[in-house]
């Protein structure tokens, strides 16, 4: 034998770099969110374009109900002239029928957007 071979010593199988590890699971969408990492900003960037869809929406039937009666008034001139109790037919419906219609709109604007929220807060806490 030559003295190479002696002084080597015998060979160690390591099975585990440390004892007692904890194995590492997935990593939570809220740690993300906290470090603001960008795995965070696509999921607040998903939250932000729901929102903006659901506003978007909104003002978009806001404008096509505000928008159809002067539409309406002029496809069916008899419109501008019928009265209800005195009351010309237009100014009735801007008057009258805009604001529960606007109040209705609110309250689903507030439902869809807590909806949309509770989603991602369930997507982020689901782990």
């Amino acid at each position: 034998m030559s003295t190479d071979q002696q002084t080597t010593p015998s060979r160690v199988r390591v099975t585990s770099s440390r004892r007692g590890a904890v194995p590492v699971g997935p990593r939570p969408p809220v740690r993300d969110l906290d470090e603001q990492t960008a795995l965070g900003d696509v999921y607040l960037a998903g939250l932000m374009r729901a929102q903006l869809r659901l506003s978007l929406a909104v003002v978009g039937l806001t404008v096509v109900g505000l928008a159809a009666l002067p539409v309406l008034v002029t496809l069916v001139p008899d419109a501008a002239g019928t009265t209800v109790a005195g009351i010309p037919f237009p100014w009735l419906v801007l008057g009258v029928a805009v604001y529960p219609a606007a109040w209705g709109l609110a309250r689903w604007y507030v439902h869809a957007s807590q909806r949309i929220e509770a989603d991602f807060s369930e997507v982020v806490e689901e782990q």
